[in-house]
């Protein structure tokens, strides 16, 4: 077993639940629900991930959209796969071009909307492995849409936190007017437990569930990009659409305490959280102290400065990731770990807008799937009468030349968003995802060290206090982090300060498959996460 189910260092949040048919687990109880009927239909594990992904674009739109990119890895009959379903940059885009009227990659607006992969993603998973049809998979965040919700607390709260932003930075620009009327009822934003209807999502998602997404890619909603696009100087394009496909990856893993950590390669960040354990599997492990910390601290900055210098669009990388994941290379990071802080990165890893989940059926397949508009809404874009929020992962090109991630054309950029999972003797064992923009590879780091170094049951895991790197030596930490420790770690060289607002530190979910066949799941206290059982 993973865990001592009587071990308990801290009280816990809530509590680690179990069952042997199916379990979907999200941030949203209404779309675990749904990923729920779809296994209850005779669907699989990917039919219930599609389902609730999709359904996740509907009820918690304040952190991803129908114009996402997603993210997962699959274990089906015994056997694993990857999928990155992230487009590229467009072809009409140049740096010159941005930078006459930008000194630096913007946030918002059309510049850096690149190509979105989620319906591909989910047309693509559907087509391989589905039971059911793409329709089926989309028709409980249809009906959502189209007959309405109850919004739950949490998603209200980002909600009103973007609207009040967009109001006072984008209030009277043309662009953004189909934000405000997708997403705002009678001049504001929607109120906690509100039933909130998105009736273009509903036709969007139905066009594309009939079309197997087509329509998104080659027809309708494709033109109406593009026609968008060319209204408010976008650079995007049907022909960028149009040759768009979901890659299918052979994931990437290190061996951690005996078992294989799993990720996805680049262009996406998770071999960050590969490296980070990599590095630290090399300490011995007895008790959580301020030697523990400081030493996750130093081997977690070390993982960011390499993988911000080397990750980019795989065809373009000059480094092959297994050899920053060789025990050899994690060895030499190891022994340079002094003990005081050392300034490893100067980057700043402190934006997020990103769901999770995961699902596992009574046939022991498994799916660990993230979803991302990045920065909440993302670009802030909505295309005119589908409902369709546009992600804005160009934000992270560099306008660097000799930077690894300048922007170019074509070009697929650094990726924060990152599903993971264990094996354990070459099977399947767990899947698992913490969401928040940098904070991701850290929050895998730190759940993976509560699950193996300490077996702790999944919920512990997930409720131990979190901390995050933030840029040098600057460290944020959860109100429930010990106040010794907190003075020890300052004693070292670290800025350690508590964060009261728990949002920041990512929201995950975790699902274990124990010897018995039973599925022992955790779901994220941080927010209104739910899980389905069956």
């Amino acid at each position: 077993m993973f865990f001592n189910p009587h071990h308990q260092p801290y009280p816990s949040q809530r509590l680690t639940l179990s069952a042997r048919r199916g379990v979907v687990a999200t941030g949203n109880a209404l779309a675990s629900q749904a990923g729920l009927d779809m296994l209850k239909k005779g669907g699989n594990a990917v039919d219930a991930a599609i389902a609730t992904a999709a359904c996740l674009t509907v009820v918690e739109p304040t952190a991803n959209g129908i114009g996402s990119d997603n993210f997962a890895l699959v274990w089906m009959s015994s056997k694993l796969y990857g999928m990155n379903s992230n487009g590229p940059s467009p072809q009409g885009i140049s740096l010159d071009a941005v930078k006459k009227s930008h000194d630096k990659m913007p946030v918002h607006g059309w510049t850096p909307v690149t190509v979105p992969g989620a319906p591909k993603g989910w047309a693509s998973l559907s087509r391989r492995f589905g039971k059911l049809t793409l329709l089926e998979c989309l028709t409980p965040a249809i009906e959502y849409a189209e007959k309405g919700f109850p919004l739950a607390p949490n998603t209200a709260k980002m909600w009103q936190q973007a609207y009040d932003r967009y109001v006072e930075l984008f209030g009277d620009k043309p662009e953004y007017a189909e934000w405000f009327k997708t997403f705002s009822f009678n001049g504001k934003a929607p109120e906690p437990f509100e039933i909130v209807k998105l009736p273009n999502h509903a036709r969007t998602l139905r066009l594309i569930g009939e079309t197997n997404g087509d329509s998104f890619y080659k027809g309708e909603l494709a033109e109406q990009i593009e026609k968008d696009s060319i209204t408010h100087g976008g650079y995007l394009r049907k022909r960028d659409l149009e040759a768009f496909e979901s890659a299918w990856v052979e994931p990437l893993s290190v061996n951690y305490r005996g078992y294989d950590v799993v990720e996805l390669p680049p262009s996406g960040q998770g071999m960050v959280a590969l490296m980070a354990l990599n590095i630290f599997q090399n300490r011995e492990v007895k008790k959580i102290d301020t030697a523990y910390y400081h030493d996750m601290f130093e081997a977690m900055k070390m993982a960011f400065a390499d993988g911000m210098h080397y990750i980019t669009d795989p065809k373009l990388m000059n480094m092959d990731p297994q050899a920053l994941l060789s025990p050899e290379y994690g060895k030499k990071r190891f022994s340079q770990i002094t003990e005081d802080a050392r300034i490893h990165s100067a980057d700043d890893p402190y934006t997020s807008g990103t769901v999770y989940l995961n699902c596992a059926d009574e046939e022991g397949n498994m799916v660990s799937m993230i979803q991302s508009n990045y920065m909440g809404f993302g670009s802030g874009i909505v295309v005119k009468d589908t409902g369709i929020s546009l992600q804005n992962r160009g934000a992270d090109f560099k306008f660097d030349e000799n930077h690894v991630n300048c922007l170019a054309p074509g070009k697929k950029t650094y990726h924060t968003i990152i599903p993971g999972m264990l094996l354990k003797e070459g099977q399947c064992v767990g899947v698992f995802g913490v969401m928040g923009g940098y904070m991701q590879p850290q929050g895998h780091f730190q759940v993976v060290s509560h699950l193996l170094d300490f077996q702790e049951n999944p919920q512990m895991a997930l409720d131990a206090p979190r901390w995050q790197w933030i840029r040098e030596k600057t460290f944020k930490v959860e109100p429930g982090f010990d106040p010794q420790i907190i003075e020890e770690l300052k004693l070292r060289g670290h800025d350690v300060q508590v964060e009261e607002d728990r949002t920041h530190f990512g929201r995950g979910q975790i699902i274990l498959k124990l010897d018995n066949g039973v599925y022992a799941v955790g779901t994220e206290s941080r927010t209104d996460s739910n899980v389905a059982l069956y």
